[in-house]
């Protein structure tokens, strides 16, 4: 298994009602979390400490907020919040 990241719980149907410039945007900084992640937990499925604090990241047009889950070597995507700006 290899460092990945995905869309979680309803956020998947609220990504289909956002524009497509914004999740260009989100699902680009998703990606960087991914590769900072792999690189800092390079044992992730060994892993057997707490799972790190998630986060907000702003973007362009809005923000997300991630879960990193080790173990699974996963970055979630847990809302998306667009703000037309």
């Amino acid at each position: 298994m290899s460092w990945t990241w995905e869309y979680a719980f309803g956020t998947e149907e609220a990504a289909r009602s956002a524009p497509s410039a914004f999740l260009t945007q989100a699902e680009r900084k998703a990606a960087e979390l991914v590769r900072a992640a792999e690189a800092l937990y390079v044992h992730g499925r060994a892993h057997v400490a707490d799972d790190p604090k998630g986060g907000d990241v702003t973007v362009p047009g809005g923000m997300f907020t991630y879960q990193m889950v080790v173990r699974s070597e996963r970055v979630y995507v847990v809302q998306l919040t667009y703000l037309d700006w």
